[in-house]
């Protein structure tokens, strides 16, 4: 069980209700999709628990009259943290919005377990003291069912409640014009547990309705923990948003190459990937450290994001010195075998779904501002991190483009393999470090062997990240055809 100011990943359900497994592949009719195989799932016991949980670390309170600056955020808590504009000049995007490509006329959907009661207030007070236009619409719906009572003594809730803030926040950075669509759900059965069930029903009453033309989600399980039989009936909604043309993006995780267990009370100490970001028909995001100057613009190159061995980020995170299990997610699914999207890399993922496909900005060495006024006691500024901002991030990305092409572009991720394919200067390479964790667990050191970034695609940091000016506009010419 993580601290107050650590993982938000310790937030659970057990919805996704683990049962033994042995299949050999999972088929998608989604057309020119084809799947290799055989790929064999790991067997898990059955009944045992699943936690999904979302990619959020909150790291620290800031100061309470407003959001620190990067040379502030060194001095008080030995880390870089970056504001919105930073961010936008990092990814090249303020030439596009001086050409009023700002996401105008599209939808992001933003889906969170529970929520948070305080969203719209704080966005407005995050948009007023970062200066950024708000929002032609915040709205949010419950499609799946009624939210209980927000409770600011639940770690779960508040938890959510971050996650949520986090979310909303930085898909608008990204894509000032857009619409904001947050679909709450109710949680789960169970205090403490949130039904991914409810999460695939709200998905498909959106994509059924035609509410959004992209989906963020920033939630999190082990393949392991999960298995074919626990996946197959939850993969509805991404098959439906793929024939309704609907963009769908996952977070691939923060535990670098390693997983929760079932019960989220360990980690499994050999490589594994998450889901959904590993499902051919999702976007998975992964994570990146970006090193700005007080203007955005870069002072080296982005590496992977790793913060594992970092004394400062543990202190942060546990309270202790570390090693703790802070990287961006990939590896090789042991449920999907290889999307013809990916034959090209044939040779690094071999006949399986190799995640990730993209990375943004993750790293809590370099993490980002949020305001959240949720629990009265806990009102303020604060430095947050993980593929829970990385993903938020990317989808303002998307919907740059969906304005662009002037319709939803739908799963992208064969354009985005063609681009990186093309050498089009959208995608950048990402060529250094690598998703390899270390941790304590039952009193000795686990080190978890990830996989190193290098030119081309790689299992730290998929393709690369983005250069928006350029990448905008090659997207939706390419994926909007």
């Amino acid at each position: 069980m993580r601290r107050a100011f650590g993982f938000s990943r310790f937030i659970g359900t057990r919805a996704l209700g683990a049962v033994t497994v042995g299949v050999a592949i999972v088929a998608t009719a989604a057309a020119g999709l084809a799947l290799s195989g055989p790929v064999t799932a790991t067997a898990v016991r059955a009944g045992s628990d699943v936690v999904i949980r979302p990619g959020t670390v909150q790291l620290d309170r800031e100061t309470r009259t407003g959001p620190s600056d990067t040379q502030q955020c060194q001095h008080a808590l030995r880390i870089d943290c970056y504001n919105p504009a930073q961010l936008q000049q990092a990814y090249d995007l303020p030439v596009l919005y001086a050409r009023g490509i700002t996401g105008r006329g599209v939808t992001i959907v933003i889906v969170d377990p529970y929520g948070s009661p305080t969203i719209v207030s704080d966005l407005r007070t995050f948009d007023s003291t970062e200066a950024i236009p708000a929002p032609p619409s915040l709205r949010i719906i419950r499609p799946a069912g009624r939210v209980p009572s927000f409770n600011p003594g639940s770690k779960v809730m508040t938890g959510w409640a971050s996650e949520t803030t986090l979310d909303v926040e930085y898909a608008h950075t990204i894509a000032p014009g857009a619409r904001i669509l947050l679909v709450e759900t109710p949680g789960g059965g169970r205090t403490g547990y949130v039904s991914m069930a409810q999460v695939v029903t709200a998905e498909k009453y959106v994509i059924a309705h035609h509410l959004g033309g992209v989906i963020s989600q920033s939630f999190v399980a082990t393949e392991q923990g999960i298995g074919y039989a626990g996946i197959a009936p939850l993969r509805a909604a991404y098959l439906q948003a793929y024939h309704h043309h609907v963009t769908v993006l996952s977070g691939s995780g923060d535990s670098g190459a390693a997983g929760l267990e079932a019960a989220g009370t360990g980690y499994y100490t050999y490589p594994v990937t998450g889901w959904p970001a590993s499902d051919p028909l999702v976007t998975a995001v992964g994570g990146t450290r970006l090193q700005l100057d007080a203007t955005g613009h870069r002072d080296a190159a982005d590496v992977t994001w790793n913060d594992t061995y970092s004394s400062t980020a543990s202190q942060l995170v546990d309270g202790n010195s570390g090693p703790d299990p802070l990287a961006g997610g990939g590896g090789k699914s042991v449920i999907f075998g290889r999307p013809s999207y990916q034959n090209a890399d044939k040779a690094v993922v071999g006949n399986h779904r190799g995640v990730p496909d993209i990375s943004m900005s993750a790293a809590c060495t370099g993490a980002v501002n949020i305001y959240q006024s949720f629990a009265a006691a806990r009102t303020g500024w604060y430095a947050l991190c993980g593929t829970s901002e990385a993903t938020p991030l990317f989808a303002g990305i998307v919907a740059l483009a969906d304005q662009v092409a002037g319709h939803p572009l739908g799963l992208i991720n064969p354009a985005l393999y063609q681009l990186a394919a093309a050498h089009a200067p959208g995608i950048v390479r990402v060529t250094s470090g690598n998703n390899t964790v270390s941790f304590r667990q039952n009193d000795r050191i686990r080190t978890v062997p990830g996989f190193s970034a290098r030119p081309g695609y790689d299992l730290a940091t998929g393709l690369g990240t983005v250069n928006g000016a350029y990448f905008v506009p090659e997207l939706a010419r390419l994926a909007g055809r």
